[in-house]
């Protein structure tokens, strides 16, 4: 019944979807996307709404039937990334980047980014200490918090943040062999493919409240899925996309490369 998490948040999503997307059009929750279509942002908030909701059949079924048929791996670490992106949609200023928002906050100004950051690492570090010991600690918390920021930095055209994350998770699952990890986590994995579907046919927008969720779930089963020789190179794997990102365009890149350009845009609509 590993399942169970996965089926419950996806109907869940699935049901709210369409409401939250009404009801952030009408209250003017929209943001222009790359073509300059004004699109309801952020649908992010529909991972945590779906999850939460999702806790009510799944709280009963663990207090009277069986508790170890509902796994909610990495809840705490998961819902403290999705309040600090929606942080950051509501009040964000003009900085970008670490370094905009480093420079941002040596400034004395209140930066989301800087916030976010360093609410990454906080919760990234409990979670760690949750799952290992010793200096594994720190690196599960630094594939953590790379894997939110580097999910966020993918989320600059439709549906790109969440390709990744299903690339990802295929081959994490091809690797292990097995869907236990994709149990645990599937009371958040369920409504990310949800709000992707979306995303992808440009009905909305994830916002930072959405690739960060993305990013720390993708880090999550990084880290509990990987030994220390793994968690080490995904690190380094992770370093230099931020670097990338940070002083180039990873935007750039994609468009550059055909087989990345055609897959990036595989499944994507058009509208003006």
């Amino acid at each position: 019944m590993q399942v169970l998490p996965f089926a419950v948040s996806l109907a869940a999503a699935v049901v709210i979807a369409p409401a939250l997307l009404r009801r952030l059009e009408e209250g003017g929750h929209v943001r222009e996307n790359f073509r300059g279509a004004r699109i309801p942002c952020p649908l992010g908030v529909l991972v945590g709404a779906a999850a939460f909701v999702a806790l009510i059949p799944l709280a009963l079924w663990a207090a009277y039937v069986d508790e170890a048929d509902v796994p909610v791996a990495a809840a705490f670490l998961v819902a403290g990334v999705a309040f600090l992106g929606l942080l950051d949609d509501a009040l964000s200023g003009a900085s970008r980047g670490w370094r905009g928002h480093g420079a941002a906050t040596l400034r004395g100004d209140f930066s989301t980014g800087a916030l976010k950051a360093a609410g990454t690492l906080g919760l990234a570090l409990w979670f760690a200490h949750g799952q290992a010991d010793g200096g594994d600690v720190l690196l599960m918390a630094l594939v953590v918090t790379l894997a939110t920021n580097v999910f966020n930095l993918l989320d600059l055209r439709p549906g790109r943040a969440v390709k990744a994350f299903v690339l990802l998770a295929a081959g994490l699952v091809i690797g292990e062999g097995s869907l236990d990890l994709l149990g645990d986590l599937g009371l958040w994995v369920a409504p990310i493919l949800v709000a992707g579907a979306y995303d992808l046919r440009e009905r909305a927008m994830l916002g930072d409240s959405g690739s960060n969720v993305v990013g720390a779930v993708a880090g999550a089963w990084l880290a509990l899925a990987l030994d220390t020789a793994g968690l080490a190179v995904a690190a380094a794997l992770l370093i230099l996309v931020t670097a990338y990102g940070e002083f180039r365009s990873i935007n750039a890149l994609v468009e550059r490369a055909p087989g990345l350009r055609h897959l990036d845009s595989l499944g994507r609509v058009h509208r003006a």
